[in-house]
Parts: C-alpha cells; sequence; structure tokens
C-alpha cells in the first residue's frame, strides 16, 4: 500500500513535468487560509499516514507526511512527552507534512524553539520525481547545510515532505497560568525582565490590559516561581493557551486582517486596530484596517516584519517582501529543488 502511493507521488510528480502544470501539494487543508493561494491540480497526502518509529527513551519520533498531528500527539501523551514547538492545528485534520511545511509554532516557542530546531531528518521527493533523504534520526547527523531544517516553512515550495524525523520532550511535571493587571509598556518591561531571570516560563501573553504567563517545569520550581512573582492564578490554564495556540480565542475573532509581526521584544508598536502580544514580545497579532504598505513601514521602522496572517483580500505579496540578494538565494534554492517549477507556485511569492 505504501509502494503504492509512492509510485502515485511520483507519477502525478512526472505528468506535471510532461504537461508543464503546477501542483498543489496538500495535507488536510487546514492551513490553506496561510500564504498566497497557489497554484494546480491537487497532490493529497493524507493517505501516506502511520508512525513509522517511536523510540521514547531515545526521544524521537518518526512519521509519515499524512500522518494527523492529533495521532502523534496522542502516542507521545502515552509516554509522558509532547511536541516541544506546541503546534497549532487550526483544525482536526491537520497532519505532520502541513505542521513541518508551514512551519508555524505555538506558545513554547520562545522557551524551547520552533519547528525546524526539532526537525532531525526527512525524506523527500524533489521536482525531478526523485526521492532524496536528509538528516536522520539524532540531533548530531548533520554534515554541510542542514536541507531537512531547510523545509520547515518553506510552504510546500521546495517539494514533497514524505516522512519526518522529530525530536520530542518529555511534557512538564507541573504547570501554572498567572495573570497581571497592567499596561503594554510595563507588561514589555516585565516579560523581557523575567526573560533573562532563572523562571521557568513556558509563555506569554498580553492583550486587554491582562498579561498571561505560563511557568512549566518541577513543582518545587513552579510553586517557587509563582511565589516570587505573585499574579492571579488562572484555573483553566490549559483552556486559555489552546485557545491562543488555536486561535480560537475571543481576541480572534474578528473579520478585519489579521497581520503576524515579528518584532524586537521591547518594541512598542503603533498601529490601528487591536493587538496581542506573545513570545515575549518579539510576536505581535494585529488586527487593522491599514493598507499592507502602513503595516510593513510601521514593522520596518522597528526592525521588524509583517505577514498578512488572514484576511479576505491579499495583497501581491502576503509575506514581507525580501530584499534583491536574499531573494535571489530564494529563487537558486528553489531551482535546485524543483528545475521545472511545479510545486505550490505562488504560496510563499507571486512568481515563486
Amino acid at each position: 500500500m505504501v509502494d503504492t502511493i509512492l509510485d502515485q507521488f511520483t507519477e502525478a510528480i512526472r505528468q506535471a513535468i510532461s504537461r508543464r502544470r503546477p501542483v498543489r501539494i496538500r495535507g488536510s487543508g487546514s492551513k490553506d487560509f496561510y500564504g498566497g493561494a497557489s497554484q494546480g491540480e491537487v497532490l493529497d497526502t493524507t493517505a501516506y499516514r502511520g508512525v513509522i518509529d517511536y523510540a521514547p527513551e531515545e526521544l524521537v519520533i518518526t512519521a509519515r507526511a499524512g500522518t494527523p498531528l492529533a495521532e502523534i500527539e496522542a502516542a507521545l501523551a502515552v509516554n509522558g512527552q509532547m511536541l516541544p514547538f506546541e503546534p497549532p492545528h487550526f483544525g482536526p485534520r491537520a497532519t505532520l507534512g502541513g505542521c513541518v511545511a508551514a512551519g508555524l509554532s505555538g506558545p513554547r516557542r520562545a522557551s524551547l524553539g520552533a519547528v525546524r530546531d526539532f526537525v532531525l531528518g526527512i525524506q523527500m521527493m524533489d521536482g525531478k520525481a526523485d526521492p532524496l533523504r536528509f538528516g536522520g534520526q539524532v540531533m548530531k547527523n548533520v554534515a554541510g547545510y542542514d536541507v531537512s531544517r531547510l523545509m520547515a516553512g518553506s510552504l510546500g515550495t521546495l517539494g514533497l515532505i514524505l516522512e519526518v524525523s522529530l525530536k520530542v520532550l518529555p511534557r512538564p511535571k507541573d504547570e501554572a497560568t498567572l495573570q497581571f493587571e497592567c499596561d503594554e509598556v510595563l507588561a514589555l518591561q516585565k516579560m523581557n525582565r523575567w526573560a533573562g531571570a532563572p523562571l521557568p516560563i513556558s509563555a506569554t501573553c498580553y492583550h486587554d490590559q491582562v498579561l498571561t504567563l505560563r511557568l512549566s517545569g518541577a513543582k518545587a520550581a513552579v510553586q517557587a516561581a509563582h511565589a516570587k512573582l505573585g499574579g492571579q492564578a488562572l484555573v483553566a490554564g490549559e483552556e486559555f493557551w489552546r485557545g491562543i495556540r488555536e486561535q480560537s480565542a475571543n481576541f480572534f475573532r474578528s473579520s478585519a486582517p489579521l497581520w503576524r509581526l515579528s518584532l524586537p521584544s521591547t518594541a512598542v508598536l503603533d498601529l490601528p486596530g487591536k493587538q496581542l502580544i506573545e513570545w515575549g514580545g518579539a510576536l505581535r497579532w494585529v488586527f487593522t484596517e491599514a493598507e499592507p504598505e502602513v503595516v510593513r513601514a510601521a514593522a520596518e521602522q522597528l526592525h521588524g516584519q509583517a505577514t498578512l496572517f488572514r484576511g479576505a483580500t491579499k495583497p501581491q505579496s502576503v509575506f514581507h517582501p525580501l530584499p534583491k540578494p536574499l531573494m535571489a538565494v530564494h529563487r537558486r534554492i528553489k531551482h535546485a529543488f524543483d528545475p521545472h517549477g511545479i510545486f505550490n507556485l505562488g504560496r510563499m511569492y507571486a512568481d515563486f
């Protein structure tokens, strides 16, 4: 069955090359909203699923691209382990391949790392329908350029992800969510000051005059940090962070365009609309009707970048425009993996 599916993938890519037609790589479609509108016939990966290898004692799991994230997380939970980057699902059928291709991380990203930091190895199929394998199942397995991590966040523009090996971590023994009433300037000061202190902070969020943080670790460490910081304990902490991760919290219920800004953690952003701050100040979610040029100018003024995450009408470039030298590098990488230009055209950049 597995070989048959791989044969189908190979044939679909070869047909696309011969007909000079693009291919749209797609899992469950839970992140179809993210990025530009890609072109071509859908190449569905959901049938290529299943956990191939899981070694709890080695903290490594390997699974096929179509494997549901929920299935992977359930397997890890049995052994008290987790995906450290806390990926958003945005749908019950979200897949591992889509998770890696989108490169999105949740509330733990600032404390533990991003998706690409935990990708150990990848098997993929390039734009010539050739199977390629990069990396392996241990951290120190890379000599030269780390191609497996390059696939994280590439949105399927470089090739078809087939299998992924990920490093996992034990779940914290204890967690507590605390809240503090304060203004934005004080919240940013607190988050940056606490980030430099020996505190088990695993997530931060600021919105509507309330700073929320999560403590994770050994029970004694969490209790000691709570006693030191004070704050009001939130009973439904897990539900709160799920709402932030999956964007089901009240803040995200808006029809305005949603922008995702990456900024210096101490920056104070001046844009019309409503804002939610994560990752110790480094990530800003902003609902605003301001023109894309205005949003990007505000981000650039603070030495940051802006991506239109959700919106009814998208500008020519959803992602922040790259400097010409950097775009040239991207084009060369794209051509090396996808010489015929068939994979997910338009998903990252209009002519990419």
